[in-house]
């Protein structure tokens, strides 16, 4: 259920897989994306198991409308079902509110400085790298008191830069704004790597203390890709301080 869990002078980040819920086929099992086809009561139950499964109030994780572009909110709790804008990162001050972002291939992206108590998710697709999320999201922390050289930073399972196919105009178009994320397939035909993309957005902003997951969401059975099964479900990632 819970891939990758660690905690960090308070600051806690989760990433789950596909595993422990109860959506059933082609969603099975932990389906946390609400606008994918899947039964809503499953999508509901899946989401309280994840957030028990860490010890958290499921009333007390903020989710986001993702829509592939550069906003960021500053949240102070969760938002009814009718007023959730569109945004790809939330950020926050409140210790013991979470922060969610979904997935099935784009980059989680979690970040924290303990220090100012200040945490943010950021949803990075392609779209987003090239729109400039994850700044946005750092710019939000630093207006509430972060400083970047104490941010920390992990990146969760996402699609790799030798699966992400996409047309070499496209690829150009990418590189051009973050050359980092140029990228060739295994196969040899041009590539998009986003991860690598959002770290090299990370290092210009001074960010320093970075990690990033291991695991491709094409290539691994224990994850949701898009890419793959395109009617699939969504990953999660968690960030919050105690």
């Amino acid at each position: 259920m819970i891939r990758q869990h660690e905690t960090l002078s308070g600051a806690h980040f989760a990433f789950t897989d596909r595993w422990g819920g109860v959506s059933a086929a082609p969603y099975e099992q932990l389906n946390l994306g609400g606008a994918v086809g899947d039964d809503s009561a499953a999508v509901q139950t899946n989401r309280e198991l994840a957030a028990k499964s860490l010890r958290l109030d499921p009333a007390r994780v903020v989710w986001m409308n993702q829509v592939h572009g550069r906003e960021a909110a500053v949240v102070e709790g969760p938002w009814t079902s009718q007023d959730v804008p569109a945004v790809d990162a939330i950020v926050t001050v409140r210790r013991g509110l979470a922060l969610a972002v979904l997935t099935a291939d784009c980059t989680p992206v979690l970040l924290a400085d303990p220090v100012a108590g200040v945490v943010a998710a950021a949803h990075a697709g392609r779209p987003g790298l090239v729109a400039g999320i994850v700044p946005a999201a750092v710019e939000a922390m630093v207006s509430l008191g972060a400083q970047p050289s104490r941010i920390t930073a992990r990146t969760g399972p996402a699609v790799c830069g030798r699966c992400y196919e996409v047309p070499a105009r496209m690829r150009d178009e990418v590189a051009a704004v973050v050359p980092e994320a140029w990228s060739e397939t295994s196969w040899g035909t041009p590539a998009v790597d986003v991860t690598a993309g959002v770290h090299a957005q990370l290092d210009a902003l001074g960010i320093r203390d970075r990690q990033r997951s291991a695991a491709c969401t094409l290539e691994s059975g224990d994850h949701y890709s898009y890419r793959r099964d395109r009617t699939t479900g969504r990953l999660a990632g968690y960030v919050w301080l105690d």
